[in-house]
């Protein structure tokens, strides 16, 4: 896999989580009125990247976060003349934490909902997903319909998407920090099942890894992906141009392809 720029040293990433423990979309913004984002960035020289171990979105190889939208993200910040710096969030403070300075974008494979879109800036569509169900292999075969399930224990990330959809089926659930905590409680046998979107669920069914053993079913909504900006920023328009020629150009389906997910590109 293609090695990507180096994270930042720890004492800027506490930093980082410690300026937004606040949280939410309520924090005071880090540009001043009528001031440009691109610029503020380009005198920083640095593109803060709000991200999760999230595969194949963003996700390690060896010391260096790899990923569909680490390269993605990585060549926006080329283009924009600035260093590229990774930083793992609590997902539940991505806005608090975008919004006070800490980071300087979310992408990481985030749903495009109505109310975060209330909270902050968001980018075009550049993928579809969906949330689907998630158990061991051996079970799958169990369950015809969503309704059977609905006995079930399930895991999600907390602040998902997966949660939205577990809390309107009114199914019982128990949350996780990571997508991979909630992975590994299914393989585990914590869980009866998890419900994660269908990118990440493609991913880690197929081929040899750590979750091989979980395969997924039911298509539970359709989503569409985007990019996290602050409210305001005339950084959003640079990103939708970004997007916009990668796809045309073909290169976003080639990075695509590498990770399995090219069916999920927009056209």
């Amino acid at each position: 896999m293609k090695k990507l720029f180096g994270t930042i040293s720890a004492l800027l990433a506490a930093a980082t989580l410690f300026a937004g423990c606040s949280g939410g979309g309520t924090a005071e913004s880090v540009l001043k009125e009528g001031q440009s984002d691109i610029q503020y960035i380009k005198d920083k020289g640095t593109f803060i990247i709000g991200i999760t171990d999230y595969a194949p979105m963003d996700f390690k190889d060896g010391d260096n976060w790899t990923g569909f939208d680490a390269e993605l993200s990585t060549a926006f910040a080329e283009e924009l003349g600035v260093t590229p710096q990774f930083v793992e969030i609590d997902w539940d403070k991505r806005t608090g934490l975008l919004q006070s300075g800490a980071i300087d974008c979310i992408w990481n494979g985030m749903t495009l909902t109505e109310e975060l879109q209330q909270e902050i800036d968001c980018s075009q569509p550049y993928a579809s997903s969906g949330q689907v169900i998630v158990m061991q292999k051996d079970k799958l075969e169990k369950y015809e319909t969503v309704e059977q399930c609905q006995h079930l224990l399930f895991t999600v990330e907390g602040g998902s998407s997966g949660e939205a959809v577990i809390k309107e089926l009114k199914y019982r659930y128990t949350p996780y920090e990571t997508m991979k905590e909630t992975l590994q409680s299914v393989c585990d046998n914590k869980a009866d099942a998890a419900v994660i979107d269908i990118i990440m669920a493609g991913y880690y069914s197929a081929g040899e890894n750590e979750f091989s053993q979980l395969g997924y079913k039911f298509l539970l909504n359709d989503e569409k992906i985007g990019v996290g900006l602050r409210k305001g920023s005339d950084l959003t328009d640079k990103a939708n141009e970004f997007l916009s020629e990668m796809t045309s150009s073909g290169k976003m389906n080639e990075i695509a392809e590498k990770y399995g997910i090219a069916d999920a590109v927009l056209d």
